[in-house]
């Protein structure tokens, strides 16, 4: 089967394969590089870099398979704007204008390396160059030509070399450089979106800055590499593209950065709403020696609207309530908007009307209905039929067609709703709403049932209600870590 996929690539070696001549090495050879070349098929190695098994093949392989640059199609330039092709090339050729892709950073003990692919031109030492993303100059300085960890240094480079540089600044993955004359944009590189989140945590107090420090150069090496910071808990959220990507940075976190990290799940951003309308009254009162503080107020509360946010409004006449009180009101019940009666999680879609109430012509203060807005919300908000909502993530998975029945099963055991499916040539795509709490380590799940076929990514959709199986469970972990602290 392998050797008639090679001599596919020859009308005339395939007649003589078919009538019985065995090609030669040189020939399957030379069919294989052009099948290469043509992306009709990958070549597929076998062997670990760890203990060298293999690697001398995968040389070899990259001699005899992979085309030089000049037999590649040249890389199309894009507009800057839109990342719609001009219509031009990058050809590779030393007599044309200088383009060239940096395609890798990498930190070193010597400082940056930025390594950059030549597509046209020529690269000098000293020479002034235009990165085409932020359109400013770089000067380069030190070149060198790398070779596992050894480094020859270079005065020039051109089309078709790979070299790195040292010390550039504002240069990232991806970004084009070009010469100051004719500046232009190589074909952008793109990176997937990461699939799998953790928390961590340095185990001790001095550990946080020296982390800090530590993955931003991580994040600038990688962009598939993702880092940020929860609002809601304030944990740092490391992404990446599975298990084993994220393992290996906090070993290098560990290793080459001696940060030692506690590890976890993140937490999940639930928020809290209301089910039911409420019509209550709260007085504040407080006499201490000359002028009391004194409010009082009359309101409705009741659910909004889904995405609604807060909303406050008030249809008190008469001036029972001095309109210079009412955005006092709305500050105190926004504030306690942040936390919920139920485990604390931010309050969405909530309606106040303030209707009625009273005032104390010296008593009276803003600060004074502020505080009576905050009593009335502890008080009103427990008899509103609180509700806890969790994120609910739209998720797209692409699987082979013999594992869609095990793929849907898993999304159902997850309590995900099923919204579409897409046949395509090489599979299926299956899309529908899934808790995001059901979504950590899916993607070794997923990976596992279809063989390593799988892939999926997901976006945040909406809020939706907990089941109350669910609620109960977070309410106490909520608990569980307040007693803690």
């Amino acid at each position: 089967m392998m050797i008639e996929t090679a001599v596919e690539q020859d009308d005339d070696l395939m007649m003589a394969y078919m009538d019985g001549e065995e090609p030669s090495i040189e020939d399957i050879k030379r069919c294989l590089r052009k099948g290469t070349r043509d992306c009709s098929f990958f070549p597929t190695f076998c062997g670990s870099a760890f203990k060298n098994k293999g690697m001398q093949l995968v040389l070899d392989a990259v001699v005899d398979y992979l085309p030089s640059p000049t037999e590649v199609d040249p890389q199309p330039l894009t507009d800057k704007e839109t990342g719609e092709p001009t219509g031009e090339v990058a050809t590779v050729s030393a007599d044309e204008p200088l383009r060239a892709l940096a395609f890798k950073i990498m930190d070193d003990r010597f400082g940056a390396l930025t390594f950059i692919r030549i597509y046209s031109g020529v690269m000098k030492k000293g020479d002034t160059i235009l990165n085409a993303a932020t359109g400013k100059t770089e000067r380069i300085g030190r070149m060198v030509e790398m070779q596992a960890d050894q480094r020859n240094e270079l005065t020039s480079a051109q089309a078709g070399d790979i070299i790195a540089v040292v010390g550039m600044k504002n240069v990232q993955t991806g970004h084009t450089l070009c010469d100051v004359k004719h500046e232009c944009t190589l074909e952008p590189m793109i990176f997937p979106t990461p699939v799998i989140s953790i928390a961590v945590s340095p185990k001790d107090k001095g550990g946080s800055e020296k982390m800090g420090i530590a993955i931003g150069k991580m994040v600038a090496e990688d962009p598939s590499f993702q880092v940020e910071t929860d609002e809601d808990s304030g944990e740092t959220i490391l992404k990446g593209m599975g298990e084993l990507h994220l393992d290996i940075k906090v070993d290098i976190l560990k290793r080459t950065y001696g940060v030692d990290l506690i590890v976890g799940q993140p937490q999940v951003a639930y928020r809290e709403t209301i089910t039911q309308p409420v019509e209550d009254s709260f007085t504040h009162k407080k006499q201490s020696g000359g002028s009391g503080q004194f409010g009082k107020i009359d309101y409705r509360i009741k659910p909004g609207e889904p995405n609604s946010g807060f909303t406050f409004s008030s249809t008190v006449v008469g001036g029972n309530v001095p309109k210079e009180f009412w955005p006092a009101i709305e500050k105190g019940f926004a504030g306690m908007m942040e936390n919920g009666v139920l485990a604390g999680f931010p309050t969405l879609d909530v309606e106040v009307e303030l209707f009625d109430g009273a005032f104390h012509a010296v008593d009276s203060s803003a600060i004074a209905f502020e505080i009576a807005a905050k009593g009335a919300f502890r008080q009103s908000m427990p008899k509103a039929g609180p509700q806890l909502l969790e994120p609910i993530m739209k998720v797209d998975v692409f699987t082979p067609e013999d594992h869609v029945g095990d793929v849907i099963g898993d999304l159902n055991r997850r309590r995900g709703m099923i919204k579409d499916q897409q046949a395509g040539a090489t599979g299926v795509r299956i899309k529908g709403d899934v808790p995001l709490s059901e979504m950590f380590g899916y993607i070794g799940t997923l990976r596992t049932m279809t063989s390593g076929r799988g892939q999926f990514s997901m976006e945040f959709a909406h809020y939706a209600p907990c089941p109350a199986n669910v609620a109960e469970k977070v309410i106490a972990e909520v608990k569980e870590r307040n007693a803690k602290k």
